[in-house]
């Protein structure tokens, strides 16, 4: 017996958590003014440059004392870059509890051979944070982006740290307050929450980890495309615009026209609204559905941007060929894009929630979702 599909379909399929939806308002016609052919060294091209610095800043609200750069190779560039300058000059403690945390944990161990203190949590929960010793350096993911887990707050990074605290906020800034006094050194890229486009990071650095720049070597060669010193000195031009490599000025152009977007909205407090409101659509969802839940188990840290469920049905025979051909079928009715499950992650389906996502959307996949379950479970026999 075939089951009814739902009457009305999302405006918008695009669920990916990466490259994300681009803003609503999105078209390419608004890129026009990209001063494409010139050197991103022109007067034109730094004036770019300083407005996605400048731009970054006031939606962001971050302090005025920070430096903030744009660097090659998105978040994972910016991750590395901090972790090959500013790491060894103290005990390091590594957490992780997802994929890129995890991969983070094996730079630094494996690459950097540094002998750090490592801990783990399971996907779906978060390690205890009250044995986090700030007065040691550590790096931490504030969103994990594959298992829909997020850091509650900042409360257990200490004021008066002797350590530097490196975030990776890559699926965080935009949709989730940070506590900048609390970070030394954050990332995150372009195309996560604003939609932006692959291959560029910002990282996003304190007095305090300036202090450490120019005060520590690290006992390795950096590779050019890291280096942030120059003589015991920071580049200060960096942070003003002049790239270590060369950026897309196209991409740039559109990073800028997804901040304007975002103050159109309210800024960080309007795009941390439409987050929330997402995020609490499916939520909503998982708890009417007794097939279907969060796979973070803690309310207090599950994600307003990434989020991941598993399925429950004990009808379920292979939970992880179902949750792709889950994927596959709301895919193939043009409903839902790219929301099968991390590979690294456990089974089920990950949504991405971000301020460029429109709730409307969310609602009207949500009873299709429940529709492909239905035609699998029937399918499955």
């Amino acid at each position: 017996m075939a089951i009814a599909q739902p009457a009305s379909r999302p405006a918008n399929p695009r669920f990916s958590s990466g490259p994300c939806a681009k803003p609503p308002t999105y078209d390419l016609s608004k890129l026009a003014g990209a001063p494409l052919g010139r050197s991103h060294r022109a007067a034109v091209g730094k004036e770019k440059l300083l407005a996605a610095i400048e731009g970054t800043r006031e939606v962001l609200g971050i302090p005025a004392d920070y430096k903030i750069g744009i660097v090659p190779a998105s978040d994972t560039g910016a991750v590395e870059m901090a972790m090959w300058n500013l790491l060894g000059a103290r005990k390091v403690e590594m957490l992780a509890w997802e994929s890129f945390g995890a991969g983070w944990v094996t730079d630094v161990v494996k690459q950097l051979k540094i002998d750090a203190e490592v801990k783990t949590a399971d996907y779906g929960d978060i390690v205890d944070l009250a044995t986090v010793d700030t007065d040691n350096d550590v790096v931490f993911t504030w969103n994990g982006t594959t298992s829909g887990v997020r850091v509650p707050n900042g409360d257990w990074i200490k004021d008066d740290r002797d350590g530097l605290t490196i975030c990776d906020a890559t699926s965080a800034a935009f949709a989730q307050e940070l506590p900048w006094q609390k970070l030394d050194v954050t990332t995150f890229s372009w195309q996560k929450v604003l939609g932006g486009e692959a291959a560029h990071g910002v990282i996003v650095l304190s007095p305090r980890a300036v202090e450490r720049l120019e005060s520590y070597t690290p006992a390795w060669p950096l590779p050019k495309i890291f280096r942030l010193t120059k003589g015991g000195k920071l580049i200060d031009g960096i942070f003003t615009g002049a790239t270590i490599n060369t950026p897309s000025m196209l991409a740039v152009e559109d990073y800028l026209f997804a901040l304007d977007w975002a103050r159109s909205v309210g800024g960080l407090e309007g795009l941390i609204g439409r987050a929330n409101a997402n995020a609490d659509a499916i939520h909503a969802f998982a708890y009417a559905n007794d097939w279907i839940e969060n796979l973070a188990n803690d309310p207090a840290t599950r994600s307003n941007t990434s989020v991941c469920l598993k399925f429950t049905d004990k009808r379920i025979k292979d939970g992880a060929s179902f949750a792709k051909a889950v994927a596959k079928r709301l895919e193939a009715e043009g409903i839902a894009y790219d929301i099968g499950a991390y590979r690294d992650a456990p089974a089920g389906l990950r949504i991405w929630c971000g301020g460029t996502v429109e709730t409307a959307d969310i609602e009207a996949m949500l009873p299709w979702l429940a529709w492909a379950f239905e035609a699998e479970i029937a399918a499955q026999g």
